[in-house]
């Protein structure tokens, strides 16, 4: 099964040769429209924090403090985290009278991630023949060595026991393909008529939360031969509080509902042809706290230290809530911020502007409902070494 464009075909199995945020720093890019991830980083730092003091910390080895984010995209958000993390540990080594080491941080996406937007945002490195003491004294500069790292997460990326801590935020729900049976005409699954899972039918839902199920342990296996043993993993994404996978919560808002009536739109005005929409679906999956656990224990190689669905907030940042045109915006920036690679991929950036104004209208159309209904929860996990 093929997702077919202008002079393009990717074949789903392929997706993770394609599949990014946004790039570079326009108006519609992932840099531009993630202060809503910001924001929700932000708010579960103490959560972070907790993961990080249960880190190992050992004094006598010269080899460097190791810190990895899969997931990372192009914006700052990834650059404000590792600091984060760094500094954290910093202070534990100081606590108990030792020197902080070295440190090593890897940003990790797919290759077609805009790692040249996300170096550029590094600040310069301050280690210049000095100490670590001094070089995190020094203000505005990165006290670590850093890396880029493509490839899927839900693979080998790292030597074995190199990794003291993973991070990954608002990345797991990203599935490594569509599900095939969904794509399948001849499949009880076949999501006729839609473009995501959200609403969609049993054998369809199942479909998707299979897959995410399936792409989760890869992850988990991979990480358990990269991890060191006294290492830990923070790991956010989105989540839902329903039972039934076919109701996504809010990324059912994003990704269903209005999104899925643009697209209706494109079809009844003759411009993409019925099947065109159909063959085309957002790989994204927000589990369940039950979803989730079911992976992790079924695994046996990581105890769950906490495990919670945190509620995130709205990913539309506005300046005026009452203003509808701005809200109809922001939710296509932000739509188009995470899916426009995909959009664009599969019917052409002509076709794909004209599905992104269909798109505004009904949501400055909807704008009061957005700011009301509009809120995303997360899966947060901290897991360590069963």
């Amino acid at each position: 099964m093929a997702l077919q464009g202008d002079n393009l075909v990717v074949s789903v199995r392929k997706l993770e040769k394609m599949l990014s945020m946004k790039g570079g720093k326009g108006e519609t890019s992932y840099a531009s429209n993630s202060q809503a991830q910001a924001k929700h980083a932000r708010s579960m730092l103490h959560l972070l924090e907790s993961t990080l003091d249960r880190v190992q910390l050992d004094s006598t080895t010269e080899s460097p403090f190791a810190v990895a984010d899969l997931g990372c995209s192009c914006g700052g958000n990834t650059i404000y985290i590792v600091d984060v993390i760094i500094k954290h540990i910093s202070k534990r080594y100081e606590a108990i009278g030792c020197e902080p080491p070295e440190f090593s941080a890897f940003f990790s996406d797919l290759p077609s991630n805009d790692f040249n937007t996300l170096f550029q945002l590094l600040p310069p490195l301050a280690i210049n023949g000095g100490s670590m003491e001094e070089c995190l004294a020094a203000d505005g500069h990165r006290s670590y060595f850093a890396a880029g790292v493509p490839g899927s997460f839900y693979r080998r990326l790292f030597p074995a026991r190199s990794i003291d801590v993973f991070y990954s935020a608002f990345s797991l729900h990203w599935l490594s393909q569509v599900p095939e049976m969904v794509m399948d005409k001849r499949s009880t699954a076949y999501n006729k008529g839609r473009v995501f899972i959200h609403g969609a039918g049993e054998s369809t839902a199942n479909a998707y939360k299979k897959q995410f199920q399936a792409d989760l342990a890869g992850f988990l296996r991979s990480r358990s031969h990269e991890m060191k043993k006294g290492g830990s993993m923070f790991l956010v994404c989105l989540g839902r509080t329903s039972v039934d996978p076919a109701d996504q919560g809010g990324a059912g808002l994003l990704f269903g509902t209005h999104f899925q009536e643009a697209w209706n739109d494109l079809v009844q005005e003759g411009l993409v042809e019925s099947e065109k929409r159909d063959s085309f679906n957002i790989p994204v999956y927000a589990p369940s706290l039950q979803d989730f656990k079911e992976v992790v224990e079924a695994g046996g190689s990581f105890a769950i230290n906490k495990l919670e669905v945190f509620r995130g907030g709205s990913p539309l940042v506005v300046s005026r809530p009452d203003d509808e045109a701005e809200v109809g915006q922001a939710l296509v920036n932000s739509c188009r911020s995470v899916c426009g690679v995909l959009v664009d991929a599969h019917i052409g950036d002509q076709l794909s502007d004209e599905l992104f104004k269909r798109l505004q209208r009904r949501a400055t159309a909807h704008a009061k409902e957005l700011i009301e209904q509009l809120q995303f929860f997360h899966i947060v996990a901290s897991l360590s070494f069963a």
